[in-house]
């Protein structure tokens, strides 16, 4: 009946460690459980005898002037784990609700596999020391069709999971990051105890120098609109969107790197103030439903990134589960619209929001 009964579902059909990996968060968990409850105090100011009935959802997002609402699922890794078809599914799904897909670096499928289905893909991207191996990859992304790219740039290394250093957790021998070298990728099988596998992969494969340096280069190397995510500092967004970036994330990595990091949603206000109007602001992290997106919107967002609710539909049902995910996001959204008065996307620019005591603190507080 809504987006959020599928974790259950998924709970119950998903090995217990690979639920802990799909679920889980860094260090407490902190992170994780703010990004839900930011969201959730947040409330909407609706209008009335606007006239709305029937909404118009479609939006403008990069590489995808026309998608059906603005929505993007987000980019995961090893969606095999979830189910044997994986991105393969969920790009279907995603091209079925007419939004774009984000497609991992560490996805188990290959690029072209996935563009060759024929939706919107963007290719995201983790800057790896091995620079000429960052540069092929952005290279196989343009030559595959990609409609952007997507840098993330909040992991110089994978934050500590304690979910799954406790279950020692490894890739089984048949799920692997299909677009990198199988031999760079062997040690994510190598299961021991009170390690995750695939974070010792990652610490020895990403750059954890990454600079704007950096953003630069892949500015200059591609021409793919450029979507940079992990930004929650309203500075950061405006340096990125400086360099040339088309697109911002607001995120924390879905509560999955620095634990203690503040709610997404709390940072959207002062980012999308602080970035120039070309250049489009999305909010990831926590989003669960259609008043989720209605409320980032207010909050100045040009859209949102749904994560783990797309992989608890792939796991409840393959491709048919995460059609049914987006299917149901989208009436929920259509709802939520048309019950605070706006018949577009246009019209939510006419509402407020409240968000109790959104404010940050530094320089020491006295």
């Amino acid at each position: 009946m809504a987006v959020a009964d599928f974790a259950a579902v998924a709970q119950r059909v998903l090995p217990a460690e690979v639920w802990d990996f799909i679920a889980g968060g860094s260090g407490a968990e902190l992170t994780l459980a703010a990004n839900r409850a930011a969201l959730d105090r947040i409330g909407l100011v609706p209008r009335v005898l606007a006239g709305a009935s029937g909404c118009d959802t479609e939006a403008a997002l990069p590489g995808a002037p026309t998608a059906a609402m603005p929505v993007a699922v987000a980019p995961m890794a090893y969606q095999q784990l979830a189910h044997e078809d994986g991105e393969l599914a969920t790009a279907r799904a995603a091209a079925a609700a007419g939004v774009p897909f984000a497609l991992s670096m560490l996805s188990s499928r290959p690029i072209e596999s996935v563009t060759a289905l024929g939706g919107i893909t963007w290719f995201q991207l983790y800057c790896l020391r091995d620079r000429g191996a960052t540069a092929e990859l952005v290279v196989r992304a343009e030559e595959a069709g990609c409609a952007a790219l997507v840098v993330t740039v909040d992991v110089p290394r994978m934050a500590r999971r304690l979910r799954d250093l406790r279950n020692g957790f490894a890739l089984p021998t048949d799920v692997a990051a299909a677009n990198l070298d199988p031999a760079s990728v062997a040690e994510t099988h190598d299961r021991r105890p009170g390690v995750s596998a695939v974070a010792e992969h990652t610490a020895r494969a990403f750059a954890a120098g990454l600079s704007w340096d950096d953003i630069s280069m892949l500015r200059e190397r591609t021409r793919l609109p450029l979507i940079v995510k992990g930004l929650l500092d309203p500075r950061d967004a405006a340096l990125a969107a400086d360099l040339g970036a088309d697109a911002v994330v607001v995120s924390n990595h879905g509560g999955r790197q620095l634990d203690s990091a503040v709610a997404a949603v709390d940072m959207l206000p002062a980012v999308r103030e602080a970035t120039p109007a070309r250049c489009r602001v999305l909010l990831d992290s926590g989003v669960r439903g259609g008043t989720d997106v209605l409320k980032a919107l207010v909050l100045g967002a040009s859209g949102v990134l749904l994560g783990r609710p797309a992989l608890w539909g792939l796991a409840a049902g393959g491709e048919a589960g995460v059609r049914q995910v987006l299917d149901l996001l989208a009436v929920e959204l259509r709802s939520a619209l048309e019950l605070a008065g706006c018949a577009d996307l246009d019209a939510v620019r006419l509402l407020t929001a409240r968000v109790p005591d959104a404010r940050t603190y530094g320089g020491g507080v006295r």
